[in-house]
């Protein structure tokens, strides 16, 4: 290297160096000598208090863009107030303006007592600091925040990168220190101020949730990807992986899960102190690509948007979206609340009403699986409750010569079916009892054995009795909104036997109630409002997802979570291990209910139904075939327009398929033609299974 190569890669050196702040005691000896306090500091400079602390007793050192921010206003003190007092006479370069702390700051500094003329900052716990995050890459309207918890000052979660960046909700980035997963957890309890308020008075805080990127899984000591496992449920780290010894090593606990993608470490808790952290590893696949479409390729600003507004409007995400469905049923109704012993007067865990408790309940033999304990143990061989959604193709012989001829076939699905199903939904709380010859009630929610194979229907639609459409062939297991359909259309009902739950109660309205709202909200935050006519809201879903991708898979998100939550009521056992007879961990869940799943699936099912009959009445038209919520029509145009019946106003008839964005209202799923349809139902294939895709057409076991 010439020597003129060595003075420019000199000062080269030299211009990547950062500014040069001066030593920590001059720093505190400068903000003394200006009269500012350390929590006027920290609100100017969009920090906290114990960050302007650590910064003046050496425990830490700003970064971009505070860094430089700092050293310009220390500059400006040191030559106003020299080492030795003497006063200035130079001229002082202007101060940077100190930034104004917006509405919607989250993370107030702590407590100083302030000098005379300075307002006093509000209060909050001690935080690391919080700076600008780097804008996130898709544009919004902003949602509207929740009131402000001064115990979680920076929102319930985080997401670390690796570089020790944590970002939060509302645009925050924290610095975190941690370089290995005990520390971590430390700072994300004592420093972070992450965490979230409880959704009922009786219910607990959420614990603070730490998504970890590729980059700060592999700084932490863990591997990149997780391999050597067919599920993904079953990944975990051995237990004598480095980590997993470091956090027995820091007195910390694993639960039975392990240390997999979703990974909660806590350890028992103090009084009332809950000590937990929630991690969950983006390079394990902690986000399952059906519900969260997209996220895992997002910036950490972007993933911490996109989970933020998930934890805002639904729950602080503990798992996947059925766990964090589940989870929800028991945050809005925990199963004990406070309650005076008339005794003593002292205060105990008393039952909670319209919760499900907190002992696990056995179902009715029907209302079980073939593998469950209550069967095998009992040698039951009564048959078992099929309340299952819609799979259903209509026969191609009952297509008339008109049908075949229309040139086109729609499809319409219902937004979250099974959410709007819930809705009022009144379902057994208590443990079932056994009757025999029972009256029919259809307030009582429970499990009859009754026969409806003498009930005759119209072939171009399904039996609103099973699964398949087909007509039933002698008695069965049915839920309570199944039979009391059969009673709407006229037929008698004479149960043989039931088995009924005495205590009832709407133990999903809460949950309904607060997944509507955020369903519909998302959906007007992408631009698909209330107010929107039929023309105007099939223009705005058709370009929705392209609106905002972040609040896009948010909306994925909650559709997800309403469907796995209502399955998680009957988690079947998994793995090859198990073996018939034996209790899985599922079953020591007081929400393990496969009755209530049945209850919603009955309800939602007979709600296609009501709808299809009625449809049938008011145009004639009849469907082609059903998956779950998705129906399909022959249509003469490309669009619902063209075949939804509406009144001579222009208003949709009630009773039949509206479109619209609330949960029960249908949207455009996809158009084929006619002649794709007839092709598929020859071939005994669903057309609803594939009307949303294109040209490929998949197995039906797919």
């Amino acid at each position: 290297m010439s020597s003129e190569e060595e003075l420019f890669a000199s000062v080269d050196a030299l211009l990547e160096e950062g500014p040069q702040l001066p030593p920590p005691a001059e720093r505190a000896r400068l903000r003394e000598a200006a009269g500012i306090t350390q929590a006027r500091l920290a609100q100017a400079l969009k920090s906290t208090t114990q960050t302007v602390k650590n910064w003046e007793n050496g425990r830490s050192e700003p970064k971009s863009p505070r860094l430089e921010a700092y050293q310009r206003l220390l500059t400006g003190w040191a030559a106003k107030y020299p080492a030795h007092g003497a006063a200035a006479t130079v001229p002082v370069p202007a101060a940077a303006p100190q930034p104004q702390v917006p509405q919607t700051f989250t993370g107030p500094p702590a407590a100083q007592t302030p000098t005379p003329a300075e307002p006093e900052a509000p209060t909050t716990q001690a935080a690391p600091e919080r700076r600008a995050a780097r804008p996130a890459t898709s544009s919004h309207r902003p949602a509207a925040k929740p009131a402000l918890d001064p115990r979680f000052p920076h929102g319930p979660l985080a997401v670390l990168d690796g570089d020790g960046s944590a970002y939060g909700v509302d645009g925050i980035v924290l610095d975190c220190p941690a370089t290995t997963v005990p520390e971590l957890v430390e700072w994300t309890l004592k420093e972070s101020g992450l965490g979230a308020a409880k959704l009922n008075r009786y219910g607990k805080d959420s614990d603070p949730l730490i998504v970890l990127t590729a980059e700060a899984a592999v700084k932490l000591g863990l591997p990149e990807r997780l391999e050597g496992h067919e599920q993904r449920r079953s990944l975990r780290l051995p237990e004598d992986h480095p980590v997993v010894k470091q956090v027995a090593k820091a007195k910390w606990q694993l639960t039975q899960r392990g240390f997999g993608p979703w990974a909660r470490i806590y350890r028992k808790a103090q009084g009332r102190e809950r000590q937990c952290v929630q991690l969950a590893i983006l390079s394990w696949d902690a986000l399952d690509e059906r519900s969260w479409p997209g996220v895992c390729d997002m910036e950490p600003a972007d993933v911490a948007r996109v989970l933020g507004v998930y934890a805002q409007r639904v729950i602080t995400p503990r798992g996947s979206t059925a766990v964090s469905g589940l989870e929800l049923m028991t945050a809005l109704r925990p199963p004990t609340k406070a309650v005076q012993d008339p005794t003593t007067g002292n205060w105990v865990s008393g039952y909670n009403a319209a919760s499900l408790g907190t002992e696990p309940m056995d179902p009715a033999p029907p209302e079980a699986t073939p593998e469950h304990p209550v069967v095998v143990n009992s040698g039951w061989r009564g048959g078992f409750l099929n309340e299952e959604a819609y799979q259903w193709v209509r026969s191609v012989d009952t297509l008339s010569d008109e049908e075949c001829m229309l040139p086109f076939a729609v499809g319409l699905d219902l937004n979250t079916a099974f959410l709007a199903a819930a809705a009022r939904l009144v379902v057994g709380l208590s443990a079932p009892d056994h009757f025999h010859a029972p009256t029919f009630n259809p307030k009582i929610p429970g499990s009859w054995l009754a026969d409806l194979s003498h009930i005759e229907l119209d072939p171009r639609l399904p039996s609103p009795f099973t699964p398949d459409g087909t007509r039933p062939t002698g008695p069965a297991w049915y839920q309570t909104h199944t039979l009391a359909y059969a009673q709407e259309l006229g037929h008698n009902v004479e149960p043989i036997e039931a088995y009924l739950r005495r205590e009832t109660g709407a133990y999903l309205d809460p949950w309904h109630d607060r997944l509507k709202t955020a369903y519909v909200d998302t959906l007007a935050d992408l631009g698909v409002t209330r107010d929107l006519d039929d023309r105007q809201f099939l223009a705005a879903m058709e370009q929705h997802k392209q609106t905002d991708p972040a609040l896009a898979a948010v909306l994925s998100a909650i559709k997800a979570t309403v469907k796995g939550g209502v399955g998680k009521l009957r988690e079947r056992p998994q793995g090859k291990s198990y073996k018939e007879g034996e209790r899985w961990p599922a079953l020591g869940r007081p929400t393990w209910r496969p009755d209530i799943r049945a209850a919603v699936i009955s309800k939602a099912r007979v709600n296609m139904h009501r709808k299809l009959n009625n449809m049938a009445k008011m145009t004639g038209l009849y469907p082609l075939a059903v998956l779950s919520d998705c129906v399909v029509y022959p249509s003469p145009g490309q669009s619902p327009l063209d075949f939804l019946p509406y009144a001579a106003s222009g208003k949709p008839q009630p009773g039949a398929f509206r479109l619209g964005p609330t949960p029960g209202l249908a949207k455009l799923e996809g158009v084929q033609s006619m002649l794709w349809a007839v092709d598929l139902m020859e071939k005994s294939l669903n057309p609803a299974r594939h009307i949303k895709g294109g040209d490929a057409v998949l197995d039906e076991g797919e």
